[in-house]
This record gives C-alpha cells, structure tokens and sequence, in this order.
C-alpha cells in the first residue's frame, strides 16, 4: 500500500469518526493542495459509498452519500421525502430560514471582501513575478448572527412556537447545521455543506422567502436597536398562547 494510500485512510477514517473536520486541520490543508492524496481519498470512501465534499465558502469538509449509492441506503421512499435525516418538516422549514438567514449574507459579504481585495491588491500584484490567489474571507469572519428573540419574534408562530422552536433548533445543532452561542445563532459547520447553494439559492431568491429577505434588508439599519429592545408583553403572551408541540400544517413547509 503507497504512502498515500496510508494517508487517505487515515483521513477517511478520521472523517467517518468525526462527521467534519476544519480545513485547517493538517490532513485537510494537504489533501486540500495535494492532487494525489484528494484523489485517493476520494476513492477510499466511494468503496463504501461515500464521498469527500468541501465548499471553497465554508470552514469545514465532510463526507457524504454517492448517488448510486443512495437508493440502497435510504430506498425509493427515503428518496422522496423532504430529507433523509428524519427531521419532521417544521425542523426543515426552521433549517431553510435559518440557511437563508445565515448563508445568503454571508455569501454576499465574502464575495464582496474577495472583491476588495482583488482591486486594493492589483498595484501590487503588478509587481509580484509571482502572482497569487487572493483567498476568500473565511465563514467565522463573515456569517451574520441571527438572534433567537427576533427568530421567535419574527417567526415563532409558524414554527411552532417557543417550545417546538426550542427543540428544532437543538435538533439541527446536534446534527452540526448550527452553533448556539447565548442567545445567537451562527453557522455550523454542515450548514453550506450539505444544503446545495446552486439549486436552494434560486428557490429561495425567487420563492417565498424572497420578500421576507427584502424586507429583513430594507429594515436593516434598525435591526440592532430591535434586537436589543425586550419584546412587549402582547408578543410574548401571544407566543405561548396554545399548544406548542406542533406547528400548523399549512406553515410546515419542505427544503
């Protein structure tokens, strides 16, 4: 078995064992900018049919089914659900929102960084014999936060409520979706993952969700002062008014 074989298990089994891992971890930086060693831990895991993905706009690297090898594993019906990690649908609407929310902005503000310093960086490239790639501004510097009191604020009632809210927001932490820091929200490391950007962004952009996006955008110069003002009393008795184990069918929506 080649050295880089070697290499390969070591990753894939690492992988396997920790779900993700940053891409400053040593394993990953070298199969990052060595060809051979991504290429052969690429094929280590498609013999049990998975593979390697990564995401130049995300901090972390994973692994995750080959197509083929989907249908066996989660079989026709599987496939035809909403997801295949048995979230119940109020879960993948949260995680929907909370993908528009934190990855759409975030996107933006790397692009718009890379952009920056592609144009501050020419004079001096000019004089570099050696040019070099400008690299784009890492997700922890640039994912937005999203508050819990304005997410329940803003949304509680179609989520389901504080205490449906609480307990999807606690599922798609412990799947790595998201980070819970106080009262904050952020990126976890699954979130720009495994939600395909080129296919959700579109939906999103130009769906139902479009408006809220607007108007989240146009209001944004006051979002600090409402998100640092405590909820009047109308709001919160509104929130924990009725059951709220379950959220309303027709606002359960599918990713």
């Amino acid at each position: 078995m080649s050295h880089h074989l070697d290499d390969a298990a070591l990753l894939s089994a690492e992988l396997l064992a920790r779900r993700w891992l940053p891409r400053q971890h040593p394993k990953v930086k070298r199969a990052l900018i060595d060809a051979d060693l991504w290429a052969a831990t690429q094929e280590r895991l498609a013999q049990v049919g998975l593979r390697l993905i990564d995401n130049l706009y995300a901090d972390h690297v994973s692994v995750a089914l080959l197509r083929p090898a989907e249908t066996a594993v989660f079989g026709e019906a599987g496939l035809n659900s909403h997801n295949n990690i048995d979230l119940p649908r109020d879960a993948v609407s949260l995680l929907v929102l909370l993908w528009a929310l934190i990855v759409l902005p975030k996107r933006e503000r790397q692009a718009a960084r890379a952009a920056s310093i592609d144009k501050h960086g020419e004079a001096d490239t000019q004089n570099d014999m050696f040019g070099k790639d400008k690299p784009v501004p890492t997700a922890a510097s640039v994912s937005p936060l999203v508050s819990y009191r304005a997410l329940l604020a803003d949304f509680g009632v179609q989520l389901g409520k504080k205490t449906r809210l609480d307990t999807n927001l606690k599922r798609l932490e412990n799947h790595g979706f998201i980070v819970r820091k106080g009262e904050d929200i952020t990126e976890g490391p699954l979130l720009d993952l495994l939600l395909d950007y080129d296919v959700l962004a579109p939906r999103i952009l130009q769906g139902a969700l479009g408006d809220v996006l607007a108007q989240a955008k146009a209001l944004q110069a006051s979002l600090p002062l409402a998100l640092t003002q405590t909820p009047t009393q109308p709001a919160l008795a509104e929130t924990d008014d009725g059951p709220e184990d379950t959220a309303p069918e027709e606002n359960q929506g599918e990713a």
